[in-house]
């Protein structure tokens, strides 16, 4: 088929594409707007640096830094475990938080060949957020040389819990966005599989192609008040030649 061929079969479906668009924005939009809760996420830095003495000065070397940055794999599992979020619970009671919804909401994170720890929590509102990382920051900070023998892990930054804030779920113009693709191509892919599944005979074109012969001429539909329904064809007939033809009743 060709280009146009395609424009028309939508163009005569035109009502049923917009109807599954339309319907399909405003419910994702009504979504969106009223019924997704808005997510923040806080963040924290934390630095793993064991320095050594060397003639009353401080020293790093590679295998020190080396070791630094393999122990950040033990010290992930620690600050996430029981031994750090029941202290926060105890020491920080005004975020009514246990400590399974602090393991819930936290993010522990590094990168490669670093000895900087990224952490962060994620919350239904930006200041509790940034508390509750700060929190846990702070209490890892303190009870980690009781629990590996050595100080060797310092606060690099601290989330700022007055600070402006944008929620981290997606925007709802782009989620009515993707909605407005989706649907639109949900809807032609529609319209073209009835129009595929329709074996009916609607015009002139549609009875050549079935029956591979001429039209002759085209009997209009007539009411009982003796007008047309419709207009007759403007297809110009074929000229008059031997052999067999087909003629359309209306």
């Amino acid at each position: 088929m060709e280009l146009k061929e395609y424009l028309t079969i939508m163009g005569k479906r035109k009502w049923l594409i917009t109807a599954i668009v339309l319907i399909a924005c405003l419910a994702t939009g009504f979504k969106s707007f009223f019924y997704t809760t808005p997510v923040y996420s806080a963040s924290a830095k934390l630095i793993v640096n064991q320095a050594f003495e060397y003639q009353g000065m401080s020293m790093l070397d590679l295998s020190t830094m080396q070791t630094n940055i393999t122990v950040i794999n033990s010290y992930k599992e620690i600050i996430q475990s029981a031994a750090i979020l029941d202290k926060v619970v105890e020491k920080y009671p005004d975020l009514k938080m246990s400590a399974d919804e602090l393991r819930g909401g936290l993010g522990v994170g590094s990168s490669a060949e670093s000895q900087v720890m990224d952490l962060s929590f994620t919350g239904t509102s930006y200041p509790q957020a940034a508390k509750a990382v700060n929190a846990i920051a702070q209490t890892f900070k303190e009870t980690n040389p009781s629990i590996m023998k050595v100080d060797n892990v310092n606060i690099l930054n601290k989330a700022n819990p007055d600070a402006a804030a944008m929620s981290i779920n997606t925007s709802p113009i782009v989620l009515i966005f993707i909605s407005f693709v989706v649907s639109f191509m949900l809807s032609v892919g529609l319209v073209f599989l009835i129009h595929y599944l329709d074996d009916t005979i609607k015009t002139e074109k549609d009875v050549e192609a079935q029956l591979e012969l001429p039209m002759l001429t085209q009997i209009t539909k007539i009411d009982k008040y003796g007008s047309k329904s419709r207009k007759p064809s403007s297809t110009k007939p074929n000229p008059v030649k031997e052999g067999s033809y087909a003629t359309l009743n209306q």
